[in-house]
């Protein structure tokens, strides 16, 4: 099994840059595809973006492309979602999940292990 630990949530205004993190612990993922997903209160969680365990393939949900950049570093069992621009609509608990499916998926069904999340609040 994976477990995974989110951090890099916070307070930003509109238009500020947050980068979270995703570190996976007792297993590496390295062959594992991980994605990111959100949950505002009162919603479903949502998918944001997924990267393939070779981090060579990557997708978006179309209301954060060009803003917000996945990326991984296997050799520090890492994942990263770099937001810019943020708007308050991306306020939402964010958490990463991890996948045996190579190329990721944008569904949350395919995703075997999940983190606690964390906050990511965007003010006006």
């Amino acid at each position: 099994q994976v477990q995974l630990v989110e951090s890099g949530g916070g307070l930003v205004q509109a238009g500020g840059s947050l980068r979270l993190s995703c570190t996976a612990s007792g297993r590496t993922f390295s062959s594992n595809a991980v994605g990111w997903f959100r949950q505002a209160p009162g919603k479903e969680r949502e998918f944001v973006a997924t990267i393939s365990w070779s981090g060579r393939t990557t997708s978006y949900t179309d209301s954060v492309k060009g803003r917000f950049t996945i990326s991984r570093d296997n050799a520090k069992n890492t994942v990263y979602l770099q937001m810019n621009t943020l708007k308050p609509e991306d306020t939402a608990v964010y958490y990463c999940a991890a996948s045996p499916v190579s190329l990721g998926s944008p569904s949350s069904s395919a995703y075997d292990y999940w983190g606690q999340g964390t906050q990511v609040t965007v003010s006006s």
